[in-house]
């Protein structure tokens, strides 16, 4: 496992002092029944950068994104997301792409960021086939989404998470199913989008494609957050 640099449940000192908050857990737990999926997470995130979120399976990687994104309740403790105490107040500033693509089948892509597109007011045709370029798939494609190989539903589910420009960029395991060429494009699209100033975080097990680009590796084990580190050890992800 990594080193422990940064500490369990405590804010990267580091980190604190050099850019306001973009997200906040104070106390976080998520029971499902018996089992804790999230067991008193504390931790501070700054603004402006991208962290990768690593761990083995049931570490509680996607709960907490889920939880940052407003899409459970916690048990106990609180998010503090943007700096507003409710997820709603700041929604239109989130972008959410869950590990399942929550696309429509039988709509193209195009058709698909129209509909999600309305959701956030967005009535531009060409600011639904920007995003569609930015993830290197071509708006023109007709055929549904349902026809497309998991790795273009993958690169379209990224381009329904930012085509409305949001400050806050959760993404669950975006790399999945992608090939090398498609997933290093990925990568480097979301190292502009974060030097542009955006907030990312990717809860990833193919950790090696964010060896360059990550600012924080945050590892979490059984619920909480283990370590939180500025370089990978690449011998801990072979």
């Amino acid at each position: 496992m990594i080193g422990a640099e940064s500490q369990v449940n405590s804010p990267s000192s580091a980190l604190a002092g050099s850019a306001p908050p973009a997200v906040v857990l104070t106390g976080l737990t998520k029971q499902f029944g018996r089992f804790a999926a999230l067991r008193n997470v504390t931790a501070e995130f700054v603004a402006g950068k991208l962290y990768a979120v690593l761990g083995e399976n049931g570490a509680g990687k996607s709960t907490m994104l889920r939880a940052i994104a407003g899409l459970l309740q916690p048990t106990h403790g609180k998010v503090t997301v943007l700096g507003a105490n409710s997820v709603r107040e700041v929604c239109d500033q989130l972008g959410y792409m869950a590990h399942p693509s929550l696309l429509y089948d039988e709509m193209s892509g195009l058709e698909n960021l129209r509909y999600f597109g309305r959701l956030y007011g967005i009535e531009d045709d060409q600011r639904c086939k920007d995003a569609i370029v930015m993830v290197g798939l071509d708006p023109a494609l007709t055929r549904p989404v349902g026809q497309y190989s998991q790795g273009m539903r993958q690169r379209m589910s990224l381009a329904r998470a930012l085509q409305h420009d949001p400050t806050l960029l959760l993404l669950d395991e975006p790399f999945s199913n992608v090939d090398v060429a498609s997933a290093r494009g990925m990568v480097q699209l979301l190292g502009r989008m974060r030097d542009g100033g955006k907030t990312i975080f990717v809860v990833t097990h193919q950790a090696r494609l964010l060896a360059d680009l990550a600012d924080e590796f945050v590892w979490m084990h059984a619920g909480n957050i283990n370590s939180r580190v500025p370089t990978l050890d690449l011998e801990a992800v072979q």
